[in-house]
């Protein structure tokens, strides 16, 4: 049985694992900040993103994949979380 995580819930995972992999304190990374602009995250530490995000919601029993075409279009911690959060909708 999944349980179902809303939009904050989403959030925090992303930040919390962005964080981790940016070595970044989860409290300075804001909704509106660029990966690459604002956070000096590379495409490597995007895709290590995405599998920890995959990993954490496997976690919960939730199964979801994040296409690597659409891993270009998002450029923004929001545009992860509206994602994330539209593909569990």
């Amino acid at each position: 049985m999944s349980e179902t995580i809303g939009r904050d819930e989403v959030l925090g995972i992303i930040r919390d694992r962005l964080a981790e992999i940016l070595e970044l304190e989860p409290a300075g990374i804001g909704e509106g900040d660029s990966f690459q602009d604002d956070l000096d995250a590379d495409s490597l530490a995007l895709i290590e993103l995405v599998e920890a995000i995959e990993e954490e919601l496997g976690e919960r029993g939730i199964t979801m994949r994040i296409e690597d075409d659409d891993l270009e279009d998002l450029k923004t911690v929001r545009d992860a979380v509206d994602y994330v959060v539209g593909r569990l909708g």
